[in-house]
């Protein structure tokens, strides 16, 4: 490829233009300096789409004594520009910044600016966003790893140097996924339960250990620290970045879904998947769909018994209601004034639960003030301050006139807001705590559902006696088993924190009790929380009513409950009993929290507390008390329940910056354990053959330096035949390793029993366990087989097999392996092993009525040909068996959305549509996928 000779224009001065190329060749790996500009002209020794055609808004802003850069939107002179919702002004800035006229076109410029048409659009207006950086947790970022330590070996045997691959845009790990409730209602739990969490997952540990040290650019956050979400807020978030004395906003993208957590701080992410993480790690953009921008306007206060949970399960389920999946939602209005940081991330946190993109709070003098609170430097705290004023994204929401416009509108008086539950098994089905015993009733007789148990009406008061610890106790339906305060959702918020531990000291010196039997647990989502319970004498009393720290982590939140007593499982299992989990988390979907409570509430800590009191969830708080006293006093929950104004003396007094400062001035190398791990060292990992955790994936082992030709496809087998909406949970592995399974079949073969077969997710580092475990969903209905359950039928045998096991036979025989979907293939979550997995089983192709959008461009990431029946044909309306071979003839001069024909073995033809809707995506084709692309890249 020839490189191009880039001109100065009169509108670029030599120093701004050298900024701008300055910071695009960091992006690139390359070295440049301004000495390399003639007065007229430059070259530049890589591949450089175009100058940036927005150079000359670069501005200069002083703050105190220096001197930094900045793109001035304003510079625009457009009027559009204030009208556009703040979520919105940070992806038209990073357009703006980032404009190359390649991966980011000025006409991306001009559809974001014109955001108020083009979100009507009804096919969609796609537009790229180059987040500032990328957060990931252990569980997707090991895989993640992974790859970078595959793509090195790749470039070094390619010739090339491998120190040159690194993560481009800044990645930070937090491993939070690991750590589970093993024991509980001991002082010693955290100790414990840290120790089996080493023992669990060493290899994956000591294999993050080597990445801390040998990529650049990756910050790995050790086991014990906290919830990535919550470290994110707390520490992490830069809110606005300052690369070579540019500014421009923070943003990210994350691989958890409630890395939206961090809106609440003024700083726009959301979760994407592994592929998508991986390339912008590498420095590319995400396509994205232009997004509608709902408003959601606050008034009012708050009630001073309603917490800031009561608010976000009313938000989830109004905004459930109003429908926002897709979009933006963006908070204003006087009564966002009222919430503090805290309570706003916790709005934020909950934004998949509700269905949006991002939950959205511009950064006002409250986040300020936060900044302030939590130890954050007060030199960048005025960056931040004066760039966002500077460019129109610092709010006053007291200030109607600088409310921009909106999709729509709805609306939430905070004095409407009372204490509330969300469940038993959705976390948008809210339930007021006054109607919480009749709702509970209700639910044992309606039919089977998001709200129905479907029990018959004379099973109702059924209770079954048991002994625990040599005592009888008695269950029923309606009984709490677990009771836990988890989840950064809440553990973030010091109000309904602190509010917990005053409600404990309360109970505990009213004489209240919680029974022995129930797992009662507190896991922290950061040290700072330890910190401040300790601080303000909150923590014996949680610890005497059974609340332990017992980790640092997601914990119960992501099904990390741990075991029952024997007892109480024997008495739920014997019995059919609906007993009950009762967490503060964000989740409480059916079989999540653990295997034994079919019912499950998300709640305030202040109510998780009163609940594993009551010990039942069937209780009407006004009439019936807690407990007694020890003199036989009735004790109601009205009787200990805290005042607002109690809740923040106490917080205004105890939760302070040296708090902050203290955790995280050591976030690295504050525990022991990690410290102690002794990882490889040098550039390349010396993978083990032995393990089952970390294997080198086999995405580069045959590559070439050399860009491959073009190779069709010929007499290739169907692997499948699938129906309408299949997700990324029927095609990605996740769950436990069933023993019956191909991924346990291999396990068994490498020495391991079942108890140590541990999950999928924990196993996304080896690709023989994630490959074997691709299509395993026992819900996959194949058409082929036309019974649900991971088979499907070896063609030319007619043997029915497990479909790892039929793709390998496959491959044996030199045959290729197409897949025939209906609608929205790929939906539900961005899973990275739901597009690299098929690959690893030898899929060329998938032909399918339609894609989930992501899913699509993680096919195209991976090297696999997205193709799609015309409109209104289908594999059924063509007479297509699934019994044929499939040969597809593709052009060396492809084109995005070009048609292409398919011929079939007994010959007729059809005609796709190729789905490589960017010129971004033919090139990552070409290559084999964006790794391969990006290897190639590196080595030029």
């Amino acid at each position: 490829m020839s490189l191009p000779t880039l001109t100065l224009t009169q509108e670029m001065s030599l120093s701004s233009l050298a900024l701008s190329i300055t910071q695009r060749c960091r992006h690139h790996h390359q070295h440049f300096s301004p000495q390399h500009l003639t007065s007229h002209s430059y070259h530049v020794e890589m591949d450089m789409e175009g100058p940036n055609p927005f150079s000359h808004l670069l501005s200069d802003l002083k703050i105190g004594d220096e001197c930094f850069k900045y793109y001035s939107l304003l510079g625009l002179e457009d009027a559009r520009y204030e009208r556009l919702p703040f979520s919105i002004r940070v992806l038209l800035e990073s357009a703006v910044r980032n404009c190359d006229n390649f991966q980011v076109k000025k006409e991306d410029v001009n559809n974001i600016l014109d955001w108020e048409k083009k979100q009507t659009d009804p096919n969609g207006v796609e537009v790229p966003f180059r987040p500032a950086r990328v957060i990931l947790q252990d569980f997707t970022g090991v895989p993640a790893v992974v790859d970078f330590a595959a793509m090195r070996d790749a470039v070094k045997e390619l010739g090339g140097d491998p120190k040159l691959i690194n993560p481009v845009c800044p990645a930070d790990l937090v491993i939070d996924h690991s750590v589970q409730v093993e024991f509980s209602r001991t002082s010693s739990a955290l100790q414990k339960n840290q120790e089996i969490e080493f023992e669990r997952n060493y290899e994956r540990f000591v294999f993050l250990k080597w990445g801390a040290q040998a990529l650049k650019n990756l910050l790995i956050v050790p086991p014990g620290s906290g919830i990535v979400h919550q470290v994110n807020l707390e520490y992490l978030a830069r809110v606005v970045f300052e690369e070579d004395k540019v500014l421009f906003p923070d943003s990210l993208v994350g691989t958890d879904s409630h890395t939206t957590m961090i809106n609440g701080l003024g700083v726009v992410g959301w979760g994407v998947g592994g592929i998508e993480a991986e390339a912008v790690m590498l420095g590319q953009a995400v396509s994205m769909v232009l997004p509608k921008v709902v408003g959601y306007r606050i008034t009012g206060t708050l009630s001073s018994l309603a917490t800031s949970t009561d608010v976000v399960l009313t938000i989830t389920k109004h905004l459930r209601q109003v429908g926002v999946v897709g979009k933006f939602v963006e908070f204003y209005g006087p009564g966002v004034k009222q919430l503090s940081l805290a309570d706003r991330a916790t709005i934020s946190n909950m934004c998949p639960e509700y269905g949006a993109t991002i939950g959205f709070f511009p950064v006002d003098d409250t986040t300020i003030n936060y900044l302030r609170q939590s130890n954050r430097d007060g030199n960048k705290i005025a960056q931040i301050e004066a760039y966002l004023k500077a460019v129109k994204m610092y709010r006053n929401f007291m200030d109607t006139s600088q409310d921009p416009s909106y999709s729509e509108v709805v609306t939430l008086d905070l004095a409407d807001v009372v204490p509330s539950l969300s469940g038993p098994k959705r976390p948008h089905d809210r339930v007021s705590v006054s109607s919480m015993k009749d709702d509970f009733h209700q639910c044992l007789s309606n039919k089977v559902g998001f709200k129905g148990f479907g029990l018959p009406a004379d099973t109702h008061d059924k209770t079954v006696p048991f002994v625990y610890e040599s005592k009888e106790y008695t269950l029923k339906h309606g009984s709490v088993v677990i009771a836990a305060i988890t989840s950064c959702t809440n553990t973030s918020n010091p109000s309904v924190m602190l509010g917990a531990g005053l409600l404990a000291k309360k109970a505990v010196e009213a004489g209240l009790v919680v029974a022995p039997y129930i797992k009662t647990s507190l896991s922290p989502g950061s040290g700072v929380v330890t910190h401040y319970l300790q601080h303000s004498g909150v923590t014996p009393f949680l610890a005497k009513l059974g609340f332990d720290i017992v980790g640092y982590g997601c914990m119960t939140c992501i099904g990390n409950s741990g075991p029952l007593p024997e007892s109480v499982v024997e008495a739920i299992e014997k019995n059919d009993l609906v007993c009950c989990g009762v967490l503060s988390g964000n989740r409480n979907f059916e079989g999540r929290i653990h295997p034994n409570t079919r019912a499950n509430y998300l709640a305030s800590p202040l109510l998780v507390i009163a609940y594993a009191l009551a010990g039942r969830v069937d209780i009407d708080f006004q009439k019936e008390p807690l407990g007694h006293s020890e003199s036989g006093d009735a004790v109601f929950l009205r009787d200990i329940w805290p005042q607002r104004s109690e809740i923040q003396a106490v917080e205004q007094e105890h939760v302070i910056p040296v708090m902050f400062k203290e955790v995280y001035s050591r976030i690295t190398t504050g525990n022991v354990r990690w410290n102690k791990l002794e990882a490889p060292e040098g550039m390349l990992y010396p993978w083990d053959s032995k393990s089952t955790y970390i294997k080198r994936p086999p995405f580069f082992d045959s590559m070439k330096k050399e860009l491959p030709p073009i190779e069709s496809i010929k007499n290739a087998h169907v692997l499948l035949k699938l129906g309408d909406s299949v997700t990324t949970d029927h095609i990605s592995p996740a769950g436990s390793i069933a023993r019956n399974s191909p991924a346990a079949r291999y396990l068994a073969s490498r020495g391991l029993t079942p108890r140590e077969f541990n999950s999928y997710g924990s196993r996304r580092g080896n690709d023989a366990v994630m490959a074997r475990g691709t299509f395993a969903n026992i819900r996959l209905i194949n058409k082929l087989v036309g019974k649900s359950g991971p088979y499907t039928i070896h063609i030319p045998s007619g043997e029915e097999l497990d479909v790892f096991d039929a793709a390998e036979r496959y491959r044996e025989e030199g045959h290729p392996v197409v897949i025939l979907a209906g609608k929205e293939y790929g939906s539900g979550s961005s899973r990275d092993w739901a597009a690299k997995g098929p690959f690893l089983l030898g899929v060329r192709a998938v032909i399918a009525e339609s894609y989930e959008r992501i899913h699509r461009s993680n096919l195209v990431g991976m090297g696999i040909i997205p193709m799609q029946f015309l409109e209104g044909e289908t594999a059924e309306s063509l007479e297509i068996s699934g019994k044929e071979t499939f040969t597809i003839d593709l052009p060396e001069d492809m084109k995005t959305g070009m048609i292409v024909p398919v011929h079939l073995s007994d010959g007729r033809s059809f005609e796709t549509v190729l789905r490589f809707d960017t010129e971004v995506e033919l090139m990552y084709f070409r290559h084999g996928g964006i790794l391969n692309y990006m290897i190639r890249k590196m080595i030029q």
